[in-house]
């Protein structure tokens, strides 16, 4: 089931993203960063297990990143993955956001979603906020994917 995070799963989607953060796929997020930012994230729970959760930011009045997309090991390959990046561009769709760009080293898994790849320097610089405190800026690999959203969360 996939719904809003509460607070009393923060410590949960932490350890979970920090898990992939140690292996240098995402970047570690505090306490603190989850707690401000707690309505950004979206939890994929199974028999009251956080077992999925990703984060939809808004970065500009258009513009949303999809962050934080971690899947507990045990349960990838399932369509988690798929299916929280689906509630993330329909929540995008409602707020009237018009792209949702993610900066990820998987970049096919996106492809698949209709996601396609952009010039990193086409991107807000605002968005290179927390590129600065993770530990392989600037020598990153990632790289940018962006969608198009009509409405409801339908891809363009």
């Amino acid at each position: 089931m996939i719904r809003r995070a509460r607070l009393s799963d923060v410590r949960e989607v932490q350890k979970l993203v920090n898990g992939f953060a140690k292996r240098h796929r995402i970047i570690q997020r505090s306490l603190n960063d989850l707690y401000d930012n707690i309505r950004d994230i979206f939890i994929y729970e199974i028999k009251g297990r956080v077992v999925g959760t990703l984060s939809l930011h808004v970065s500009w009045e258009d513009l949303a990143e999809i962050r934080s997309l971690a899947i507990a090991k045990a349960s990838q390959g399932k369509g988690i993955g798929t299916a929280l990046i689906d509630a993330a561009l329909e929540d995008a769709a409602v707020l009237g956001v018009k792209r949702v760009f993610s900066l990820t080293y998987i970049p096919g898994y996106f492809h698949k979603m209709g996601f396609r790849d952009i010039d990193k320097s086409e991107l807000p610089s605002k968005i290179w906020t927390d590129c600065l405190n993770c530990p392989l800026f600037p020598e990153c690999e990632e790289e940018a994917v962006i969608i198009d959203i009509k409405r409801k969360g339908k891809r363009k």
